[in-house]
């Protein structure tokens, strides 16, 4: 076992923090929270008696998710299984003006699924089967409950899968990377949930049921289904998705290559793509998110590393052998002093066990608060050096755990929970990083959303015009803004007399509103 990276740095002191991360709330419906007990028995003539969750042990089931500092009760839950019962419930929700928050696995890591303490919380986990594989058409039809990995195991002795894998990808759900635009490891080659989503069924505020795309690789007419994905449960509900499935490759080698320095590291990562190699994934880690996997699954990473990329190439056995030989040579030439090759598909799975194990063995160690960032791949050195700054200056320990290939930076800041003002001190380390991948260049998020996590934060990245665009499509889709309230736009300006309404922001985390 290896010491808690917080152990040579000085104790955290008094930071004056604005809590630029902090969870901040609407202000509560009380209207809508008396009549908690009309709306619970509407919500069961729709879906049933046993569809509706009112007490306490049941709603604590869902007051948190993938972020875990936070925590509220919904008001009430529901839990359809058919599209109709969708429908009726968003209609009733929209004629009766009561917030609704559509809900997957839970395994968000921005907050996009937490709920409020004066609306309803639409719960998709009974929509959990594949519905059609369409093998001629290389597509799936399944619901959004389905998990993100079933896919492929649904499909894989014929010889297809579902690219994008998240590393939750044994429990989160397909609705719930609809929402986020989720990627995974292998998005570098396969692209991300939009590249490999083709058509899906969603449920309006207003309870019309609108299919967007299709089987067919194109559509006419504007591109809502764009739109929708990544939308994060702000324009309505995903009931049905038709997913691509992906021919299997002849030939999947994985190489592991362990660098003296970050630098070194970071080089290799530019110079292989400069090459004009696109791997299945190129994943990095520094010395300390090398350890913690290491330590936790054993899959024979180079400890002493300042640095480690995971390298996967598939595709023609020929193809494959030439591209690996080339990789290597690019990996010595910037400094490696490991390079090992995957000999059979054993050692090549615990290659990337380490790699999906990485936050789990993260959190064996301490609390941590995960960061989701994307920058230019030629600002990596430089940006993990200046992270590294500042984790001096917050007296807080940080595991880099990366998508290299597309710049999609996952830090992890470690703090601990039960010592005060180490939560904010962690929400400002991460609201930091955040603001240096906008300044070099990047965007707030490559895959995680923004929900609530990086909401206050969208004026680094957009404008007040923009931010104006973006709530008028919105608003298209949802006028008076029930669908998911509270996250993504940091303030809403709507006037009445366009039939729209003004959230008032407040500053309220969810742990101090009141509980059912």
């Amino acid at each position: 076992m290896f010491k808690h990276p917080n152990a040579d740095i000085a104790p955290l002191t008094a930071f004056p923090l604005a809590r630029p991360m902090a969870l901040t709330m609407p202000e509560l419906d009380r209207v809508a929270i008396s009549r908690r007990a009309e709306i619970a028995a509407a919500l069961r003539v729709i879906a049933g008696a046993n569809a509706v969750i009112e007490h306490e042990d049941g709603l604590r089931t869902f007051e948190t998710d993938g972020l875990t500092a936070y925590a509220q009760m919904p008001m009430l839950a529901v839990l359809p299984q058919t599209t109709a019962e969708v429908a009726a419930i968003l209609k009733w929700c929209g004629e009766n003006r009561v917030k609704i928050m559509p809900r997957g696995a839970g395994t968000s890591l921005s907050g996009g699924a937490l709920p409020l303490a004066d609306g309803v919380l639409l719960g998709l986990g009974r929509f959990n089967r594949i519905l059609e594989i369409d093998y001629a058409n290389r597509c799936a039809v399944v619901q959004p409950g389905v998990t993100n990995l079933s896919i492929t195991q649904a499909v894989q002795d014929e010889g297809f899968f579902y690219a994008p894998d998240p590393s939750s990808q044994i429990a989160c759900s397909i609705g719930g990377n609809v929402a986020e635009n989720s990627g995974g490891v292998h998005c570098l080659k396969y692209g991300l949930t939009t590249h490999n989503v083709l058509g899906v069924t969603l449920v309006t505020i207003d309870g019309e049921i609108v299919t967007l795309g299709g089987k067919a690789y194109d559509s006419p007419g504007y591109d809502l289904l764009g739109v929708v994905i990544g939308s994060e449960g702000l324009l309505g509900v995903v009931t049905e998705v038709i997913v691509r499935l992906t021919p299997a490759p002849e030939c999947t080698r994985a190489a592991l290559m362990g660098f003296p320095t970050v630098e070194g590291a970071a080089q290799c990562v530019a110079d292989i793509m400069a090459a004009g190699i696109v791997p299945a994934g190129l994943e990095m880690m520094d010395g300390f998110a090398i350890r913690a996997a290491e330590d936790f699954v054993h899959a024979g990473y180079p400890t002493e590393a300042a640095a480690l990329l995971i390298v996967e190439l598939d595709g023609p056995e020929a193809e494959c052998e030439h591209l690996l030989a080339e990789v290597q040579t690019i990996a010595r030439n910037n400094g490696a002093d490991t390079v090992r090759v995957a000999k059979d598909e054993a050692e090549r799975a615990r290659f990337w066990a380490g790699r999906k194990a990485a936050f789990p063995a993260v959190g064996r160690i301490g609390d941590y608060y995960c960061m989701d960032g994307t920058i230019p791949r030629r600002e990596l050195p430089g940006v993990l050096a200046r992270i590294g700054e500042m984790s001096k200056t917050y007296g807080l320990g940080v595991a880099n755990v990366f998508h290299a290939g597309d710049g999609n930076l996952h830090p992890l800041v470690l703090y601990n929970a039960n010592a005060p003002g180490q939560l904010e001190a962690a929400e400002a380390f991460g609201a930091d990083i955040l603001r240096l991948c906008v300044e070099v260049g990047g965007v707030l998020t490559g895959e995680h959303g923004v929900g609530v996590e990086k909401r206050d934060l969208m004026p680094a990245m957009f404008n007040a015009v923009d931010l104006a665009v973006q709530e008028d499509l919105k608003a298209a889709f949802d006028p008076n803004f029930l669908l998911n309230p509270g996250k993504v736009f940091p303030n809403l300006h709507r006037c009445a007399e366009a039939g729209r309404v003004h959230v008032h922001g407040g500053k309220t985390r969810f742990s101090h509103l009141p509980r059912f």
